[in-house]
């Protein structure tokens, strides 16, 4: 089971979570990069016209990250900025404020999984450039974090990552 999700500092241009994974951290990067689908909540946190069925990252610099509907369409999301198994993962995350995709966006989200233990990862994620948002950068960083929450998708991700891990 995770931890409370903690917030650190106010920088009005950046949200930062940070949850304790009861996974071993090869898992909790798993979980996160390669089944993302399995814990966001994709019938409400989607851009696409159709029934999202799951959320993908390619593993590698320059890949896409995006949401695969019912129908076989996609939607992106961003891109992968750094692909760092098992420990640091960094996203352009390109949907505006009206929640569309927009490529020259460009906010980053940059998530670093530190193992405390064998069956332990510290999971910090810092979602940056909110700036980029303009005068919208206020209504968009309260979306992140408190109303959207990446809080609660840490949460969701943590739960997945410590079911996975357990004998």
């Amino acid at each position: 089971m995770a931890d409370q999700i903690m917030s650190s500092g106010f920088d009005p241009n950046s949200v930062r979570k940070t949850v304790n994974v009861e996974a071993p951290q090869n898992v909790a990067w798993q979980v996160f990069t390669e089944q993302m689908g399995t814990w966001w909540p994709l019938a409400m946190y989607k851009i696409g016209k159709a029934n999202a069925v799951d959320a993908i990252i390619e593993p590698r610099i320059g890949g896409r990250w995006y949401e695969r509907g019912e129908d076989g369409s996609t939607c992106d999301w961003g891109s992968v900025l750094a692909w760092e198994p098992h420990s640091r993962l960094v996203l352009s995350w390109d949907i505006t404020a009206d929640w569309q995709y927009d490529p020259a966006l460009q906010t980053e989200i940059e998530v670093r999984f530190i193992a405390e233990g064998a069956s332990r990862t510290r999971v910090e994620l810092e979602h940056r450039r909110l700036d980029r948002y303009g005068e919208r950068g206020d209504e968009m960083r309260t979306i992140f974090d408190k109303t959207g929450d990446w809080g609660r998708l840490l949460a969701a991700f943590a739960q997945r990552a410590a079911a996975l891990a357990r004998p």
